[in-house]
């Protein structure tokens, strides 16, 4: 009987995605349902980019695109580092992919060998592990709970490093939890990096702008941190172009042309249009990204103060991307009807059967006291959420 690859077997489904899928097909089936388990901003793309992108139309850029993207927008990714983050990369040390997952994926299948560890603090994008398996690489889980505000601390780092060590993955601010490095923790962390010969760091930025906390921090900023750092980024959050897959990766010259190599042989130059509209993204009118942020910032603090109001979950105060992540371990072990609720994936679902509420438990993100929603949605939405959510946990006994 024929089989699927040992490679597809290794790897698990996407729990976000298909919470996502869960949500629409209950929405088809006329249930009401408010999805807030998806990291999509619920804006639409800004005028000046579309225009852009039409522009690109009308000038026809139909035709195959440089392997690494067009020159004209890797200029402006390396303009963009250094006006934003003080960073000097040339545009051969700019590789453009299909959204920054294949950005994340191409690093993690250029840098690992079968057997290389990579530590993952927990909590973590569903995705990181499963990209490591895929390269038949270990991932070394490395936990943070609640009380540390779910970040890794220089001295777990530390301890979780082997010979076999290759690669950190760091995401900050952070999916799923909406923690912020400080220019301190990162610094901390750089010295534990800098300590280890041929160790690297790939540093997810792709909420770089959904922060709250003044400016954003990276890693590859810390002294002698550049060349050990990969930068993995992308419009699709910071400018609501989700569907334009537009990502990017900045890295030292020698693994940008590895991932320009490995890119040439599966997927090529990315879209050509979408490549133009990103181009209008990061040299056009910034006041989208001001605005888009002020309105995270606001229903943040609305979905924090709501959900504080709910008796069993433990909250803390997300510093950026628009993600909370609650702990609700406290209802482990109870019941309503037939629903028994033993994990926090088990309470994704009650929640979404019993309130209409889609949201994805923390055990796909190596975090199983807890769960995570999305607050990119509307006021409203948020509100009627939360009041359902509050509504049906009141009913497990």
């Amino acid at each position: 009987m024929a089989q699927l690859s040992d490679r597809l077997k290794r790897l698990a489904p996407s729990e976000t995605l298909a919470m996502s899928q869960k949500s629409s097909e209950l929405k088809a089936q006329g249930i009401d349902v408010i999805n807030m388990s998806v990291g999509e901003p619920d804006f639409m793309t800004p005028n000046h980019v579309k225009e852009a992108g039409k522009k690109a139309i009308d000038d026809n850029y139909s035709k195959y695109s440089p392997v690494p993207g067009y020159l004209i927008l890797r200029e402006a990714i390396s303009r963009k580092l250094k006006k934003e983050n003080n960073l000097d990369y040339t545009p051969s040390e700019i590789i453009v992919g299909t959204g920054g997952k294949q950005g994340v994926c191409n690093t993690v299948l250029a840098l690992v060998n079968p057997g290389d560890e990579v530590i993952i603090p927990a909590p973590y994008w569903v995705s990181y592990p499963q990209m490591v398996k895929l390269a038949s690489g270990v991932p070394v889980v490395v936990p943070a709970g609640i009380e540390q505000d779910f970040k890794i601390t220089a001295e777990q780092l530390e301890e979780a490093i082997t010979p076999k060590t290759k690669l950190i993955i760091l995401c900050s601010p952070s999916n799923p939890t909406g923690s912020v490095y400080s220019s301190e923790e990162l610094e901390a962390l750089a010295k534990v990096v800098l300590a280890h010969e041929d160790l690297f760091i790939l540093s997810d930025e792709i909420y770089e702008y959904i922060n709250y906390i003044g400016g954003h921090s990276s890693i590859a900023s810390c002294s002698g941190m550049k060349e050990r750092t990969i930068i993995c980024n992308g419009v699709s959050k910071a400018y609501a172009m989700t569907g334009w897959r537009i990502g990017w990766v900045a890295a030292p010259e020698w693994i940008a042309k590895g991932l320009n190599k490995l890119q040439g042989q599966y997927t090529s130059g990315t879209c050509s249009v979408s490549q133009m509209a990103a181009v209008g993204a990061y040299e056009g009118d910034q006041t989208c990204v001001a605005g888009f942020r002020e309105a995270f910032q606001r229903r943040r603090d609305l979905i924090v103060s709501l959900a504080k109001e709910i008796p069993g979950l433990e909250v803390n105060v997300p510093q950026g991307a628009f993600y909370l992540f609650p702990k609700c371990s406290s209802f482990f072990g109870k019941s309503y009807g037939r629903h028994v609720i033993n994990t926090s994936s088990d309470l994704a679902m009650y929640i979404l059967e019993e309130g209409g509420v889609a949201i994805v438990g923390g055990d796909a993100f190596g975090s199983p006291d807890c769960f995570r929603l999305s607050y990119a949605t509307s006021d409203e939405n948020i509100k009627e959420a939360l009041r359902r959510i509050k509504e049906v946990l009141s009913k497990l006994k």
